[in-house]
């Protein structure tokens, strides 16, 4: 018994001085004597040179290289067309409601389609003859600023629609999430995706009828749906051609020198609105987190149509009006500068008058273009 407490002694006693505590041990105090202890000195050893006529391969670093960071933002992430390009978007099935009267050569159908689990409707139009070999090449047309709670399926629009489908395509004018009958928010295309969702949902749906041909599917856009053509073709390559009249769609800065006058994009402050608006509060965050649009900042860079054109790999056709009173000409210039510089496939029109809807005599003349452009391409 007195040998074991002589070796409790013993080891407590080397504990304590070599500096180790143990929970609860305030009694033991006293300060661990460090010893110091010289290294000898290391001489420099010189690099050795790598002999090149040896064919032994290189030993790898031993330091590893850094993986790329990847950005993440903490708001806007899904506006970014990085994050566009890596979601899955898939085909719904149509349902027919109604068949309405029909146009000169086609037939049309009110029809829907679902969208992020929205109900999405439209207008469809289908040629009366039998579909050619491969199947009818076919549009998604979508339509221009139009107050969400006046919006009908059948108005606005006859004239081009009428137009296309006379040419023989088979033409979808949806409607929105939020527009007429369609569920969801009216949340905008310039600082929301889901329009472009919306659009890219039903190309991906036409592809799956039988009478379509899959592979011959283009856009058409106006004004506000002109920066949603033009999103979607960056970050889906099946659209084969895309045709913008009086689009907004050079970059998020020309919104602070030229602005828009038919209040598609509104300020990121609004009084009074902010509490009531979901979609609204959004936007004023995008703006008090990364400040006003810039492109030598990542955010502005990330969701910038035009800092991402590589992604742009169909052709493009632009058309705007010299007098346009709402989308200042300079947007198409821009964007026609862009994709001159980064030799892309593109055509573009300027016409002297016509305003923002390119009215007669010019809308023939546009039309036309339009048409033979879509049949070049699809």
């Amino acid at each position: 018994m007195k040998r074991f407490i002589y070796y409790v002694l013993i080891l407590l006693l080397i504990l304590v001085t070599a500096g180790c505590s143990f929970p609860g041990s305030a009694s033991f105090n006293k300060t661990a004597t460090i010893t110091e202890i010289s290294l000898p000195e290391i001489e420099d050893t010189p690099a050795i040179e790598p002999d090149p006529t040896s064919s032994a391969t290189p030993l790898p670093s031993s330091t590893p290289t850094p993986a790329p960071t990847e950005i993440v933002f903490e708001i806007g992430q899904e506006l970014t067309v990085k994050y566009l390009r890596e979601l899955e978007i898939n085909s719904s099935e149509f349902v027919f409601h109604e068949r309405l009267s029909s146009g000169y050569n086609y037939a049309r159908h009110l029809v829907s389609y679902i969208s992020e689990g929205n109900k999405i409707y439209g207008l469809l139009t289908m040629p009366f003859a039998e579909p050619p070999e491969g199947g009818f090449k076919a549009i998604v047309f979508n339509h221009g600023y139009i107050p969400p709670e006046v919006y009908q399926t059948t108005e606005r629009y006859q004239a081009y629609v009428d137009y296309l489908a006379r040419n023989g395509f088979v033409v979808f004018k949806i409607d929105y999430r939020g527009h007429g009958n369609s569920e969801g928010d009216p949340v905008g295309s310039y600082f929301s995706s889901g329009y472009t969702i919306d659009a890219i949902t039903a190309l991906k749906s036409l592809q799956e009828m039988d009478y379509i041909d899959p592979q011959g599917i283009g856009m058409w856009g106006h004004s506000m749906a002109g920066n949603l053509v033009l999103r979607a073709m960056l970050v889906e390559p099946e659209i084969k051609a895309g045709v913008i009249w009086a689009g907004a769609v050079y970059s998020y800065e020309d919104f602070l020198t030229y602005g828009i006058n038919d209040h598609t994009y509104r300020p990121p402050a609004v009084p009074g609105e902010l509490e009531q608006d979901e979609h609204l509060r959004g936007t004023r965050a995008i703006f008090e987190i990364y400040g006003w649009p810039d492109t030598e900042q990542l955010f502005w860079q990330a969701v910038s149509l035009t800092e991402n054109i590589e992604y742009l790999t169909s052709p493009i056709q632009l058309h705007h009006a010299e007098d346009d009173p709402v989308v200042n000409i300079n947007y198409s210039y821009g964007l026609a500068g862009a994709l001159l510089d980064s030799g892309k496939s593109y055509e573009f029109f300027t016409y002297d008058g016509g305003g923002h809807n390119l009215i007669s005599p010019w809308f023939d003349q546009a039309m036309l273009r339009t048409v033979k452009f879509f049949q070049d391409n699809l």
